[in-house]
């Protein structure tokens, strides 16, 4: 076996996330949908508020990134669940900071959007390069999950914004948001751009993505929702993502080293 191969080989053995495949993008798009209806479900069904809402999850995602960094290989379940805690405590600090701080989706669309570019900025400086499947060093790990949490609170106040201030509804803001997506694919296949910066993107566009879709399920008729139990939503979503990961693990795991 080549010795390129050899490193590659090692590189994904060693790497602490997935391999970026289709089964990937499924479930991150059912992860930040679950962000949506999970973080309703508490703020508003069971009436705990975004401020208190954001303390619980936001303890989930000390917890789940706990076990992420201290764990020495990829973990599907310990992986996914960062993933959703990140989603959810994005939701409601994305409620509170537009809605009971009162800065708007606008405002707050922007301040996020600058934070991402201000974390990959730091990471690409700090690093000499921005990593999306082979994170296998702790300083990599650590600006990976702070890109993660700060675009999933951004994508919150961006699908509310194309939701509700353009006045496209939440169907037709899903539909923007897949048809991005897809923008990005086209780009991955027939441009020269980086493809971290391409994963980045797509990453970000994945959480208004599954809030307009989170929103299309259990918002009001009246609203142009399904008006669904944001708790059953959420249950069956997570039951759809614990599937999917399990059938697929997400990862093409090497069978024995060379």
């Amino acid at each position: 076996m080549r010795l390129d191969s050899v490193a590659e080989f090692r590189t994904d053995a060693l790497s602490k996330v997935p391999q970026v495949t289709l089964a990937f993008w499924v479930v991150k798009i059912l992860a930040t949908t679950l962000g949506e209806t999970g973080g309703d479900a508490l703020s508003m069904t069971l009436n705990l508020g975004y401020g208190v809402s954001t303390l619980i999850f936001l303890a989930f995602f000390v917890v789940t990134l706990g076990a992420q960094v201290a764990a020495r290989s990829y973990h599907p379940v310990i992986y996914w669940a960062v993933v959703v805690a990140t989603t959810t405590v994005g939701t409601t600090t994305s409620d509170y900071i537009d809605r009971t701080l009162g800065l708007g989706y606008v405002k707050s669309s922007i301040m996020l959007f600058g934070m991402v570019v201000v974390v990959l900025a730091a990471w690409h400086l700090s690093t000499g390069r921005i990593q999306f499947e082979h994170i296998t060093t702790r300083k990599n790990e650590i600006f990976y999950w702070i890109t993660i949490l700060v675009s999933n609170t951004l994508g919150t106040a961006l699908g509310d914004f194309v939701a509700t201030t353009t006045g496209l509804g939440f169907q037709g803001g899903a539909l923007v948001f897949a048809g991005l997506i897809a923008l990005v694919a086209v780009a991955q296949l027939f441009t020269g751009i980086p493809k971290s910066l391409l994963f980045w993107a797509a990453y970000v566009l994945t959480r208004p993505l599954g809030a307009t879709l989170g929103d299309t399920l259990t918002k009001p008729i009246v609203e142009g929702g399904l008006n669904l139990s944001r708790i059953t939503s959420s249950l069956v979503l997570a039951i759809a993502m614990a599937v999917l990961v399990a059938v697929t693990s997400l990862r093409r795991r090497p069978a024995s080293a060379p």
